[in-house]
This record gives structure tokens, sequence and C-alpha cells, in this order.
């Protein structure tokens, strides 16, 4: 484990909130559990990306990553170097058939 992880710094933009939430909703209408389990893989795959920001391939669009949280969803996130560790921003929750950028 990289030893300034616990420094590190996750944070979610607006527009990753709107997607994640959206993804939710959808699923939710049909199985609940499955948005609660899905929202919770969500956070883990987060937490991974906090933990390790460079773990994951780089993105479509510089400076990003992109992690495959789920064979149907890509999170991409910005990991910027600070003083003591990374602010790792998440951007962007898509389904994998969405054009991205």
């Amino acid at each position: 484990m990289n030893p300034r992880a616990s420094a590190n710094r996750l944070i979610w933009n607006e527009r990753a909130l709107a997607d994640r939430e959206a993804i939710l909703e959808f699923i939710a209408r049909d199985n609940p559990l499955a948005a609660l389990e899905l929202d919770e893989h969500f956070e883990t795959e987060a937490e991974l990306a906090r933990r390790n920001p460079l773990l994951y391939r780089p993105g479509r669009r510089r400076g990003t990553r992109e992690l495959v949280a789920h064979p149907n969803y890509v999170m991409v996130y910005r990991p910027t170097k600070k003083a003591g560790g990374y602010i790792v921003e998440m951007l962007r929750v898509l389904h994998a058939a969405q054009r991205w950028p």
C-alpha cells in the first residue's frame, strides 16, 4: 500500500455525483438492492483510487485516469499531486457504452 495514501483526499464533483445518482435511480426502479450494492461498489472503487491514484489506466483526456468499476461502468477521475499526497477528484461515472470525452 502507498505509505502516503492516508494523506490523499477524495472529492466527487457535481457532475460525477449527478451521474452516480441517475445510474442508481435507473437501476433502483427494477432492483433497489442491486442499486445499493452498485453504490457501495462505486464507493469501494473510489477509495482504491484515493489510496493508489496512479493505479488505473490513463484516461482519454489528458490528466485523467479511468477505472472500470463494473463491466458496465467507468469512473473517470483526475489525480492532482499536492504537498503531502494527492487530491483525487471523481469527474464522471459513465455507462461503458457512452461516448467519452
